[in-house]
């Protein structure tokens, strides 16, 4: 018993220092202010890092805040970015979207708040591998990120990429020729019949796809209180891409 009242602090202790978040800000190319939320990995900087970036109307805080936890007790470092085009779906404040006065840029142009996460973990230091994972609109812009960034990335996490009207030249079907890194591609079944071609276009190119039975838009496919439906399937294929490229974690 004694054994047991001296180790449940120091758990405690550990789990509240693998999930508490330092909020951090840096400039994009056109110079605006980028927020995002950073989780540091008890072992460092060397450990692997993962990119979160969001779906539409969204943020990093909202859509992530049941995912990043799974992430940290891996022991994986984590930057979870307010791109410029968001807003307050599921429950957060977009910081970055609130700094441009509340209003929301069309997609392709939160490129550059991707670019500049990127370029914050090469400058503070994170030397493991890096890995890039978009959520819809996001999912789409990540996979032009690992066709012009091979050098600074080891792999790429594409959820629902988003290949509609809305897209325009961003569209993630004008990047499915070009990725140099290793990609992921997840997609719910119920969004299949307009995503087969552009998943064999991957599959054939030597990329991962997976199709989640039950799953919903986005990296919500991970969020079981969003799908109504066991997600482990779905995390086993996300936790094994990320071994497979990223070295060994916990």
């Amino acid at each position: 018993m004694l054994a047991k009242i001296l180790i449940l602090p120091a758990l405690i202790l550990m789990a509240t220092a693998t999930s508490a978040a330092e909020q951090v800000h840096f400039k994009a190319g056109d110079d605006l202010t980028v927020y995002a939320d950073l989780y540091l990995a008890p072992t460092g900087k060397s450990a692997p890092l993962v990119l979160l970036f969001h779906q539409a109307g969204s943020n990093a805080r909202g859509e992530y805040g049941p995912i990043i936890p799974r992430l940290t007790e891996l022991g994986l470092n984590v930057l979870a970015v307010d791109a410029r085009s968001g807003g307050p779906r599921f429950g957060s404040d977009n910081r970055t979207v609130k700094g441009l006065g509340g209003h929301s840029t069309p997609y392709c142009a939160a490129y550059p708040d991707m670019e500049a996460a990127l370029a914050y973990a090469i400058r503070e230091g994170y030397t493991g591998p890096r890995f890039a994972w978009g959520s819809s609109y996001s999912a789409a812009l990540v996979l032009r990120l690992g066709s012009e960034h091979k050098d600074e990335l080891s792999g790429i996490l594409s959820f629902s990429p988003a290949a509609g009207a809305a897209m325009g030249a961003c569209s993630a079907n004008n990047y499915l020729g070009g990725i140099a890194v290793p990609t992921l591609a997840l997609s719910p079944k119920s969004e299949m019949r307009g995503r087969k071609k552009q998943f064999a276009t991957l599959h054939a190119a030597g990329h991962q796809t997976f199709v989640a039975e039950h799953g919903v838009h986005g990296s919500s496919m991970l969020v079981e209180a969003r799908t109504k439906a066991d997600t482990s399937a779905t995390w086993d294929t996300v936790i094994g891409f990320l071994k497979l490229y990223g070295a060994e974690f916990q």
